[in-house]
This record gives structure tokens, C-alpha cells and sequence, in this order.
């Protein structure tokens, strides 16, 4: 057999044994979203909190954020700046695609099927979204 068909055929068994093993690890999940899939495998419920690293708003917010995250154990909470990171960005325009946002903005927390836009709505109705979810998943 020629040395150049033993390459060729060499790299395509690779090619197809890297494809079988990227696809279909168990360690290649999609995130955590809207889509039911809102519980991590730990049993923990996920928080996407999305902010501005420059948002006077979002810095308001963030000890409120972490104190929740302190008092419910159960939450696995993301804190994802987007203004400086296009993959946290482009996770937050799915989630909000899927959510139907159609204006978003940072501060934003997505629990569940549910977001909060602002420094006002996120303390006032955060800590009632992670009970829900927390009930739901008892």
C-alpha cells in the first residue's frame, strides 16, 4: 500500500474516533437553562446573574446576589459578565431568546422560566423565584 493512503486513512480514523469521543462524552452538556433543565446534577438550582463590569447597577446588586447564594446552598450561581465576554454574552441573548426578552439589559438574573431585569426587581423578587424552585424540586 502506498505511504501516502496509510496517512490518509490514518488521519480518517482519527478524525472519526475525535468526533465519537467529542460527541458523545457525557462531559459535553449543553448549559443549564430555561429549558427544564434548570437543576444542576448536584440537585442545584442555577442562577444566571449577567452584568456590566462597568454598571453602577450591577455592583448594587452583587452583595444581595452573594448573600442569596450563601444562605440557599442549593444554588449554583453563575455570575457572568457580558459587556467584555462574547461567550457569556451569547449565553445570555439565547437564554433571553428563549425567555422571548425582548429588551434585555444587565442587571439580569434567569432562574427557571423567569427573569429579572433591574436593581429594583432582582432584590425584590429574586429570593421569592429561588424558593419556587426550590419547592419544585423537593
Amino acid at each position: 500500500m502506498d505511504k501516502t493512503i496509510k496517512i490518509t486513512i490514518f488521519v480518517l480514523v482519527l478524525m472519526i474516533l475525535g468526533g465519537i469521543i467529542l460527541f458523545g462524552s457525557p462531559f459535553m452538556k449543553s448549559p443549564p437553562g430555561p429549558s427544564g433543565n434548570e437543576v444542576s446534577d448536584a440537585g442545584k438550582i442555577t442562577v444566571f446573574f449577567f452584568y456590566g463590569e462597568e454598571c453602577p447597577h450591577c455592583h448594587n446588586v452583587m452583595p444581595f446576589i452573594r448573600n442569596l447564594s450563601a444562605k440557599y446552598p442549593e444554588v449554583d450561581l453563575r455570575m457572568l459578565e457580558t459587556w467584555h465576554n462574547e461567550t457569556n454574552l451569547a449565553l445570555s441573548n439565547s437564554l433571553n431568546q428563549k425567555l422571548d426578552i425582548q429588551s434585555p439589559g444587565v442587571p439580569e438574573v434567569i432562574v427557571g422560566n423567569n427573569a429579572l431585569i433591574g436593581d429594583k426587581d432582582i432584590p425584590a423578587r429574586l429570593e421569592g423565584l429561588i424558593l419556587d424552585e426550590i419547592k419544585k424540586n423537593q
